[in-house]
């Protein structure tokens, strides 16, 4: 196994990695962005108004990219399976 192949590798993990953290983290930013924007308009300073939204933002993102996710990953590690004997010869 060279360095360049191990290199190559970890460099499609993080961009996978990077992408499925991407997915979830971007909605859940975003409505709390749009809370703290809503808090500061009316000077309400609840922790639970803040976090309940993003909570029900990140299970419902969850729910609907959640199965994109699953085969991304699958298919990533059936990739990587596949090319084993390729890496060690």
């Amino acid at each position: 196994m060279t360095p360049e192949s191990v290199i190559t590798i970890f460099q499609h993990t993080l961009e996978i990695i990077l992408i499925m953290l991407l997915v979830v983290l971007i909605p859940a930013l975003t409505v709390g962005l749009l809370v703290s924007m809503f808090q500061a308009a009316t000077q309400i300073n609840e922790m639970t108004l803040s976090f309940i939204p993003k909570l029900i933002i990140t299970i419902l993102t969850l729910m609907i990219a959640g199965p994109w996710l699953l085969n991304l990953l699958m298919d990533y590690t059936r990739d990587l399976i596949h090319d084993i004997p390729f890496l060690i010869g």
